[in-house]
């Protein structure tokens, strides 16, 4: 039995499909893209409640547009979020597989080193024997 990367296991069988999600999904998920959000949430929201009504594109208190804008991300964004989650689910499926792959060749080895050992002891204890 080889040790395999799961890594590379899991990225060798995505499809562009699943990349694209995997990609996506990793940059949606971090505090940069957090802190975008919430500037341009912030941003968007001052300038339409503070700025002068005629340059105001999305008036108080409806922001009707930007609801609009902010659950299109959502929508977009929820499918491609549960395909990476299951994405991540079977990475851990493989990468559950290849440990339980190395505990079993790790308890062949060990097994293999005690009975060499307990070969080892009785040849020490023969040599004992013969030396009394």
């Amino acid at each position: 039995m080889t040790i395999q990367n799961t890594n590379n296991l899991h990225q060798d069988k995505l499809n562009p499909l699943d990349r694209f999600a995997f990609s996506i999904t990793s940059r949606v998920g971090t505090v940069q893209f957090f802190g975008l959000i919430f500037i341009w949430t912030t941003l968007w929201l001052s300038w339409n409640t503070f700025a002068p009504s005629s340059l105001r594109f999305d008036p108080y208190p409806a922001f009707v547009l930007w609801l609009i804008i902010s659950n299109l991300i959502q929508i977009l964004l929820m499918p491609l979020v549960l395909i990476a989650q299951n994405l991540q689910s079977q990475r851990s499926e493989i990468r559950a597989e290849n440990d339980y792959q190395i505990n079993l060749k790790a308890e062949r080895e060990v097994a293999q080193i005690l009975e060499e050992l307990n070969e080892q002891k009785k040849l020490l204890e023969t040599i004992i024997k013969l030396r009394k």
